[in-house]
């Protein structure tokens, strides 16, 4: 008896310290005595894969652990704001800032004409270049005109002052005269019909003071190559020539006989040889404070920059040739232009250092911020114009501790065809997206991490455990 409790007790004592013997079926770290191993060189070989395997599974997990991934998702857009900022920057390589007109539309019922909020314009060179400061955009004042008490028809029975020139004349006319003033019209215009009264007269001071100007007319509609030449879009113009070639800017100020004579009086003084033909004391005071309004540099295009508090409703803003005191000549309107910079949101010039910083470190795709940017449009042909549509999406990126909204835009632009009728005018159409891509970036939960380097252990040492095996039994040697 005492000596089966003494074996009893042994067994329950070597179970406990991890013998040999004992623990039945609880034991899941059974231990195989060293004498019934058997060392070979294959298993050496397929431990040696073993490490390497794990060793290379384990800095492949190691090095995805440490890394993040971008990840979207898509919601209802929620934005408290009822408008949204639009940002633009277009050069009009052959508008003149004078007819340049913003209006804007929207699906609301929104309907602003020649908006001059926040907008600026510069003339620009053939070449696109800033050339000078053309003023905010503003509504432009009302032009005097003088009342006559005769008609035209009235004043030329007895002959005009005003010389009509036609294209085959006018190379003549410029050699017979150094100087010359012509007042580009069209038949039709409203605005025209009331300068011509006041033009005869003024050349009928002219000649009658002894101006060394000749003063002529030309109509547009009969002699179009000839004012294509010259560049006129818009009648009436009234362009002064100095040998034969346009110098200045065209005439834009008041349009009584007073104010176009003090004009050519200023103009003729800036000639040496005639800067002294007017001998009258009087006459000098008398147009000495004139102001010669508009007196810049004749460049013939216009860059329009600002920016458009919209509703976030689809609409569109768009750049026609309109002038308050002028009629636009649909057959002669070019608007050929290069987009710098269109954007919605908050300007990148207004962004600080740590949202560029987060914005140019953004995946490509989520970049689409400008799609238009720096793209040229020409039309070929009169009677037509680009449109543009513009889709906004708005983005936000919540991959830090504030998150940062912004609008990406997709664009596509065509050419649309006008009637000879219509003034071609450059649309840009926008669209809001009813739904925001939210951008953000993930990583492994550390216990992700740690069950895949268990599964590297467990999964490599069984399956070339089961590997060695086979071979084993393959390359086993026969008994005899």
């Amino acid at each position: 008896t005492d000596l089966i409790t003494n074996k009893m007790a042994g067994a329950a004592n070597g179970s406990f310290r991890g013998g040999p013997s004992g623990g039945g079926s609880v034991n899941f770290y059974k231990r195989v005595p060293k004498d019934l191993t058997e060392a070979t060189t294959l298993g050496a070989g397929m431990s040696i894969c073993a490490v390497g395997v794990m060793a290379v599974l384990f800095l492949s997990e190691t090095l995805a652990f440490a890394r993040t991934k971008v990840a979207t998702t898509i919601a209802p857009e929620a934005d408290p704001e009822h408008q949204i900022r639009l940002n633009f920057n277009i050069t009009f390589m052959d508008l003149k800032c004078e007819f340049v007109s913003l209006d804007v539309w929207d699906a609301l019922g929104t309907n602003r004409q020649n908006v001059t909020k926040n907008i600026q314009k510069w003339q620009v060179d053939k070449e696109g270049q800033r050339k000078s400061f053309a003023g905010r955009h503003f509504e432009p004042r009302d032009l005097r005109h003088d009342e006559h008490d005769e008609t035209l028809e009235e004043m030329i029975k007895d002959g005009a002052y005003a010389k009509p020139l036609v294209q085959r004349g006018i190379d003549n006319y410029m050699k017979e005269h150094e100087m010359v003033f012509i007042d580009f019209f069209a038949p039709w215009c409203k605005h025209c019909k009331r300068l011509a009264p006041t033009w005869e007269k003024f050349a009928q001071q002219a000649f009658n003071d002894g101006m060394p100007v000749g003063v002529a007319t030309v109509d547009c509609t009969a002699e179009r190559d000839l004012c294509s030449k010259y560049g006129i879009t818009g009648y009436p113009t009234m362009q002064w020539f100095s040998k034969g070639e346009p110098a200045g800017p065209k005439y834009q100020a008041d349009r009584t006989v007073d104010a176009i004579m003090g004009y050519a009086k200023q103009r003729v003084k800036t000639n040496e040889r005639y800067k002294e033909w007017e001998a009258d004391p009087a006459r000098r005071e008398r147009y000495k404070n004139f102001d010669v309004h508009g007196m810049r540099a004749q460049n013939p295009g216009c860059q329009v920059h600002g920016h458009l508090m919209v509703n976030r409703v689809p609409g569109n803003f768009h750049v026609e040739a309109k002038a308050k005191d002028h009629s636009i000549d649909p057959a002669m309107t070019n608007l050929s232009h290069v987009v710098n910079h269109l954007s919605f949101g908050v300007g990148a010039d207004e962004r600080d250092r740590k949202a560029k910083m987060l914005l140019s470190n953004a995946p490509k795709e989520h970049q689409k911020f400008t799609p238009l940017d720096e793209k040229v449009f020409t039309t070929t042909e009169f009677h037509q114009a680009y449109h543009h549509y513009v889709k906004v999406v708005p983005t936000v990126f919540d991959i830090s501790n504030e998150p940062l909204t912004v609008y990406q835009l997709v664009g596509q632009s065509q050419v649309v065809f006008y009637d000879v009728v219509n003034v071609p005018e450059a649309r840009f159409s926008y669209d809001l997206s009813p739904m925001t891509v939210t951008v953000t970036t993930e990583g492994r939960k550390w216990y992700d991490y740690i069950t895949s380097l268990c599964a590297i252990v467990g999964g490599a040492f069984t399956t070339l455990g089961l590997i060695d095996a086979v071979l084993y039994k393959v390359f086993k040697p026969k008994k005899l």
